[in-house]
């Protein structure tokens, strides 16, 4: 998002914290917000209308109201009437507000729990069991394998060695993807979970895995570089030659023996 929906959504996100101080407070109303996210994303109609600049704020939250009373908590009722009542630069945008609410919601469960750094590392890992299982992948991606099917399916892969969290954000990335790809879903949510404590996330790939104490010296050097506590999602990949690349964001910072050849040989080439 940019520009107004950014700032709308800041805004909007400030209701939040007060209907999501326990973790079953904040699990149920994770459950609704992904709900009525998969209804914006389902009514193009209902979409533009609750986002209709030429219409009222208070016009907007009160369609919101009428089309969701008694469908929906009060609590949730009144995070969508507000994000009704707020200004979005594109009619998507609204639904996308709604699914962060949701997945900002289902954060907080596992914060409340003790679990957000498990969350983090197991919606990265799934991530990556993902990209390297084309049958998941296809299984998980047909739009001809119904929801259930694929909820029962995450059920028996993940229920006994993820968090309850990680289950429901992974589910919902795969049954109700809400237009983007497997993959961007989890990232988006992943990046969600490091931000509830203002961390970044750095994709570390290295030939040999780090101790602890290398992870420690990592993570401190890299949180001073860029001013946030940093979250390392450690990768083994055979292509890395010694040294490691780090990616975060943007930005990639490549200490790689592989890069570092191959650098040499360009300069070599180019004299």
């Amino acid at each position: 998002m940019r520009g107004m929906s950014r700032t709308s959504l800041a805004e909007v996100e400030e209701r939040l914290a007060p209907v999501t101080g326990t973790a079953e407070a904040a699990t149920a109303i994770g459950d609704e917000l992904f709900a009525v996210a998969g209804v914006l994303a389902s009514q193009p109609a209902l979409r533009r209308a609750l986002s209709d600049p030429s219409r009222s704020a208070q016009a907007r939250a009160d369609l919101a109201s009428t089309v969701l009373t008694g469908k929906v908590s009060t609590e949730a009722l009144g995070l969508i009437m507000a994000v009704a009542a707020a200004r979005w630069s594109a009619p998507g945008d609204l639904t996308d507000a709604v699914e962060q609410l949701a997945v900002q919601a289902i954060v907080a469960a596992a914060e409340e729990e003790g679990r957000l750094d498990d969350l983090e590392d197991e919606l990265f890992r799934f991530g990556r069991i993902v990209a390297g299982q084309p049958e998941l992948r296809v299984m998980l991606t047909n739009p001809f394998i119904s929801a259930e099917a694929k909820s029962q399916l995450l059920s028996q892969l993940l229920a006994a060695r993820t968090t309850p969290e990680a289950l429901r954000l992974i589910t919902q990335a795969a049954v109700n993807p809400l237009g983007r790809s497997l993959d961007v879903s989890l990232e988006d949510y992943a990046r969600l979970a490091a931000r509830r404590r203002e961390r970044l996330v750095a994709e570390v790939h290295v030939a040999v895995a780090l101790t602890e104490q290398q992870r420690s010296r990592l993570a401190a050097a890299l949180g001073a570089a860029y001013g946030h506590q940093v979250h390392l999602n450690v990768v083994l990949d055979p292509r890395v030659s010694g040294g490691m690349t780090v990616r975060i964001g943007d930005d990639l910072i490549d200490g790689s023996v592989a890069t570092r050849l191959a650098e040499a040989g360009r300069r070599l080439v180019a004299r």
